[in-house]
């Protein structure tokens, strides 16, 4: 996926979104696509403290009995019925291949989209961020919940695609090649992490 050159950072009002790279969530996806994921989401959030943007991890995870999981919700029911994402938690973690280091942020959630039940669209307006680059497992999930929901509160939006992934292969190509276009940029981690380098202040 090209770059694009009419599209350039300003990294005081840029966040990279690393999104749902949970032990337990990666867990779920091919084994052997798995490390090269990992790569990618790595060598996309040291880009970006390369370059002084900020790198916020959202995580989704509940309270002990999972009192946030209503019973109506056909997505958490099965999570609150096997105990799963409970705070602090094995499995729950940031993957140890791209955990935060210091001067990192994290989110916590609560829903599917990074904005919900969170701190995050409070957090970006006082750090006056405008552009996001996102990141994510799934992308079917955290990543089409959240682009949906920034575009709509107007966030300029890059969607680095293959640092995302689905277990539904051909979900991800008709979502990040046919539907994500008309909302964001979309690109691969080589071309996120050119505009990273090339970001003015």
């Amino acid at each position: 996926m090209p770059e694009n050159p009419a599209w350039p950072l300003q990294r005081a009002r840029t966040a990279v979104l690393v999104m749902d790279y949970q032990e337990s969530i990666i867990d779920t996806l091919d084994t052997e696509e798995t490390k090269a994921l990992l790569g990618r989401a790595a060598a996309l959030s040291g880009a970006a403290r390369d370059a002084n943007v900020r790198v916020i991890y959202v995580v989704i995870s509940f309270r002990a009995g999972h009192p946030e999981a209503s019973p109506n919700n056909k997505s958490f029911s099965p999570v609150k019925s096997a105990g799963r994402l409970v705070e602090g938690a094995p499995g729950s973690a940031v993957h140890p291949a791209v955990a935060p280091r210091p001067g990192d942020l994290v989110v916590t959630k609560r829903r599917v989209s990074a904005f919900a039940g969170s701190d995050l669209e409070l957090l970006l307006r006082s750090l006056q961020v405008d552009t996001l680059l996102l990141a994510g497992i799934a992308t079917s999930g955290v990543v089409l919940s959240t682009l949906r929901q920034a575009a709509d509160l107007d966030y300029r939006l890059a969607v680095v695609a293959d640092a995302c992934a689905d277990r539904d292969a051909e979900v991800h190509r008709v979502l990040t090649r046919k539907v994500f276009p008309r909302q964001a940029e979309v690109m691969d981690t080589a071309a996120a992490v050119g505009l990273l380098v090339r970001s003015t202040g």
